[in-house]
Formats: C-alpha cells, sequence, structure tokens
C-alpha cells in the first residue's frame, strides 16, 4: 500500500485486517507493497509468531477492511521464490514469503519469520544426503587442474570449457549456478596483481556464483611473501565492491568441496523453482 506524506514522498504499508470472506479458515487479509504491485494474501495468522503460517492468494483488497495493523515498510525485495519483508518497528519487523508448489501443483504460499524458522531446525547438521534432494550433475572447466571429483557425494561431473567459474550447473543449457575454486596462495596473488577484480566482475553477471578458498581466514594474517594486512585489505575491498559473490572460507579442501556441492545444488533447485513460477505466469524478475 502507497500512501502520500505531507512532503510529498511515498510511503509504503503493510497492512492487516479481517478478512470478510465469512467461514474462511484465513481470517486474516495481508497487503505487501511490492515494486510490481501490492500482493494481497489470506492469511490464517496475522504474523509468523509461534509457527510458520499458511497463506493463500487473493482475489482484491476489500473497499473498506477492518484493519487490524499497518506498519511503515523499511524493504520489501521479491528474490525469486521468496519475498523479504522489513517493517520500520523494534521487535517482529523480519520476515519472508516463500512461494513452493504442493502436491499436485498447487501453490503454497508459506510465511514465516528468524524465530519460526529456528524452531522448525534446531540443532541443524550438515546432512549427507542428495544436495536439493536431487543427484547433480556439474561441469568442471577444462582449464581446472586436480579438479574435485566429487566422489564422497551424489553428483557425476562432466569436463567442458567454462566461460567463468571452475564449476558450474545448468538447466536447459543455461549456466544457474558457478563456483570458483581458489587456494589461499592462488588468492592472495590474484588479489595483489589486481585479476582477482576482474574474475569476480564475471562472475557478477551470473545470477548464483560464489568463490570458495581452501583454507582458513584466519591463515591469511600467516602470509610470509606478501604483507597479510594488504592481502585482507584488498579481499575487504573486493567484497565490498562485488556483494554479490561471496567469498568464502572453508578450512580445508574437503569442506570447501562439500561447501560447493551444497551450493551448485542449491543454485539449481532455485533457478528450477524460478522456472516452474514463470511457466505458471508468476511474476518473478
Amino acid at each position: 500500500m502507497l500512501v502520500m506524506r505531507e512532503d510529498g514522498a511515498v510511503s509504503r504499508k503493510f497492512v492487516v485486517a479481517r478478512n470478510p470472506e465469512e467461514g474462511s479458515t484465513l481470517p486474516f487479509l495481508i497487503r505487501v507493497p511490492l515494486a510490481s504491485g501490492d500482493l494481497v494474501l489470506k492469511a490464517k495468522e496475522p504474523w509468523p509468531r509461534l509457527a510458520k503460517v499458511y497463506c493463500h492468494r487473493a482475489e482484491a483488497w476489500p473497499a473498506d477492511p477492518e484493519i487490524v495493523e499497518e506498519v511503515a515498510v523499511r524493504s520489501c525485495t521479491r528474490r525469486g521464490v521468496a519475498v523479504d519483508l522489513v517493517l520500520d518497528r523494534a521487535r517482529e519487523n523480519r520476515s519472508q514469503l516463500v512461494f513452493t508448489k504442493l502436491a499436485g501443483g498447487r501453490e503454497g504460499i508459506f510465511w514465516q519469520s528468524p524465530r519460526t524458522n529456528r524452531k522448525t531446525r534446531p540443532g541443524l547438521r550438515v546432512p549427507t544426503r542428495r544436495a536439493a534432494g536431487r543427484a547433480l550433475h556439474v561441469v568442471v572447466d577444462t582449464r581446472e587442474r586436480y579438479a574435485w571429483k566429487f566422489s564422497d557425494q551424489q553428483a557425476t561431473t562432466e569436463k567442458r570449457a567454462l566461460a567463468v567459474g571452475d564449476y558450474a550447473v545448468e538447466i536447459d543449457g543455461r549456466i544457474v549456478g558457478v563456483v570458483e575454486r581458489k587456494t589461499l596462495a592462488d588468492l592472495a596473488g590474484r588479489l595483489v596483481d589486481g585479476s582477482l577484480l576482474l574474475t569476480l566482475g564475471e562472475m557478477a553477471g551470473v545470477d548464483r556464483a560464489a568463490v570458495v578458498v581452501e583454507d582458513r581466514w584466519a591463515d591469511v594474517f600467516r602470509l610470509r611473501h606478501v604483507a597479510p594486512g594488504m592481502v585482507a585489505e584488498l579481499l575487504a575491498g573486493a567484497q565490498v565492491r562485488y556483494p554479490n559473490v561471496p567469498i568464502v572460507f572453508c578450512e580445508t579442501r574437503a569442506l570447501a568441496q562439500e561447501w560447493a556441492y551444497r551450493f551448485l545444488g542449491a543454485a539449481f533447485a532455485y533457478a528450477d523453482e524460478e522456472l516452474d513460477l514463470r511457466d505458471q505466469g508468476a511474476d518473478v524478475p
């Protein structure tokens, strides 16, 4: 909902109202101000306090609803299959709406907060099952020396020249996730000579990309042939310049491989869900 302030600026509002539909199992309506237009949903609760809240699309916002709550919005952004919502209040200000498919292909919308997400996954450990619940096919760049084989993961590999990155997953011939592998020495050298910025610039053009280092962040300060402080400064500058390409330190080669496997699996699943939503006519950026 857009509201004009006295100074002429537009203020976005998140609104909760009573659902006027009699006998509905979803007694509330929520109005979420997206850039592409307001999203109106029926909801079981006015906020996800104790558990995830199931929602369903409403046909329209009623003409004169009974307002339960109206709060200014700091940010409201759609990122693929999720909408991240931050309200302008001190408590219960962050939540997320996740769009998924239920049995039979029906759309399911679940509204969650950081608190409810923690409650549903207490004491989470890294699983040993397939990444994103599927066997993964990973494309390995032909220039990659001593490549990961993913022999301990449920994945197959294929050697092929990649335009960017060392490992990738694709859907219908389109790259949807990329990982660049680095040792600490290689990372430091490419930071100092400036070539890492070129690599990050290329990777930033991929929707989901990451650099994985087979070492610990603490070992940056044990480097001998280059000033550790300079490397740390260059690394921070590179990450700020390209924030959509995370640089992750994974302590060992095995852990780096495991992290990359999970990242690529998540990238594939995310892109696959986006494709399904577009096929259904959903507004996905």
